[in-house]
């Protein structure tokens, strides 16, 4: 008898579905050199946005700043750079981390430059990208300034193509 309830706890486990990982268990490097801990930003929207500097969109920055300050302690913005798009994001991170603070006066966390789409794509986006991974929906980047909309849990209630601006209704209704 204790055999088969050995036998049943054990196959039960093998089909047990797999949890979803959280964003909250994701860990990025900063442009800085420091580490992003999504840990830190529970009971906070987050905005997750891939950025470029050499891109028609790269003003959105103006924006995203503004977004950031107006909602300061509801919402983290965190600026994914990117060199995906037509090498749109060519620099070193200290040269992206130069060009953001002085153009557009960057204080929002900006992660290290990393992939997006492809082979080498970013965990953090695979997890963002497929529904799957984060248990809402499918999403593609399709081009620079892409935007994720998590809620204060974690999850991912919306994905903007990079035309909508971040301080559009589209986005702010939702914060």
């Amino acid at each position: 008898m204790i055999k088969l309830l050995a036998i049943a706890f054990l196959a039960g486990s093998f089909f047990t579905p797999l949890q979803t990982k959280s964003i909250y268990d994701f860990k990025v490097p900063s442009l800085n050199g420091g580490t992003i801990d999504f840990a830190d930003f529970k009971g906070k929207k987050i905005l997750i946005v891939n950025t470029a500097s050499k891109c028609g969109f790269t003003p959105q920055y103006e924006d995203l700043e503004a977004l950031y300050k107006k909602y300061d302690g509801k919402l983290v913005i965190i600026g994914f750079p990117a060199n995906n798009f037509f090498s749109q994001e060519p620099g070193s991170n200290e040269t992206i981390e130069a060009f953001c603070k002085k153009n557009y006066g960057v204080t929002f966390p900006m992660a290290a430059k990393i992939s997006v789409k492809g082979k080498d794509m970013a965990a953090i986006y695979k997890w963002l990208c497929n529904k799957t991974e984060n248990g809402v929906m499918d999403a593609k980047v399709s081009w620079n300034f892409n935007k994720f909309l998590l809620d204060e849990n974690g999850k991912l209630i919306g994905h903007y193509k990079s035309k909508v601006k971040p301080m559009s209704e589209e986005i702010v209704s939702k914060l």
